[in-house]
């Protein structure tokens, strides 16, 4: 039974309940007058306690929570419309920034302060949106975030940057780990069949990333990945580029 306050469960629950209370009140109240009354009598008082209450306090405690519900459903809507990136259905910047932000603060065990970022971004993307329109590379980001989906956990976080960038956290990975995801990743988006106006165009991705081991903060950790993002660009596009972060206070420069 689902008792979440979007759930049907609480709405059943809470009119039984409610009813039960109801009735509950009405005899002991009247529970007074009991030995006043002929046994006949009393149970028809009793009788009254029960249907009275179960016939008003059901239909107007249900009536009531549904409403709450409804209420619920909306709330729970307008806050995946705030934080969902409309076109490929992943977190938007802002809401992927809220929750990596809230991981890595929250994490006490040494093992869960343990992970890695990966920034992904689409190679020579312009040429797609200059040669087919932008309709077809919107196609391409929506089937570029269902590749890197296709690969992470249900524990990992996905969202779109802006433009055709996209941010993953891997929470608990290793160097190893974390440089074998992005590695599925890029062949995961190598494989796509893409074909604008019925012509083959190929799609690949850079990859950056940045391992942690210990509590760094969100703007350090995303500097961190995007300079091996940038190294991945360097090196010719369409490859991966993962760097532990040895020492949260500092860190090489890389050149523009």
């Amino acid at each position: 039974m689902d008792l979440s306050p979007r759930g049907m469960g609480r709405v059943y629950l809470w009119t039984i309940l409610g009813t039960a209370a109801c009735i509950a009140a009405a005899l002991v109240v009247d529970s007074f007058n009991f030995p006043n009354l002929t046994d006949e009598a009393r149970l028809r008082a009793i009788l009254v306690d029960i249907l009275l209450p179960a016939g008003l306090a059901a239909p107007l405690l249900f009536f009531f929570t549904s409403k709450l519900r409804d209420l619920a459903i909306a709330h729970h809507r307008l806050t995946e419309f705030a934080s969902i990136d409309a076109l490929t259905g992943l977190l938007n910047r802002a809401a992927f920034t809220a929750e990596v932000e809230a991981h890595l603060s929250s994490a006490r065990d040494p093992r869960q302060q343990r992970g890695a970022l990966l920034v992904i971004d689409a190679d020579n993307f312009k040429a797609i949106n200059d040669s087919y329109g932008h309709d077809q590379g919107d196609e391409a980001l929506r089937l570029i975030a269902g590749a890197i989906r296709a690969v992470l956990r249900k524990a990992d976080r996905v969202g779109r940057l802006g433009g055709e960038e996209f941010g993953v956290l891997l929470p608990g990975s290793t160097p190893i780990t974390a440089e074998a995801v992005a590695e599925r990743i890029r062949q995961n988006v190598r494989a796509i069949s893409f074909s604008p106006s019925g012509t083959p165009h190929p799609i690949s991705v850079s990859i950056g990333g940045a391992v942690y081991e210990q509590q760094v903060p969100y703007n350090e950790l995303f500097r961190r990945a995007d300079q091996q993002l940038y190294v991945a660009k360097q090196k010719g596009r369409n490859r991966v580029t993962v760097a532990p972060i040895l020492d949260s206070r500092s860190s090489p420069a890389v050149a523009a």
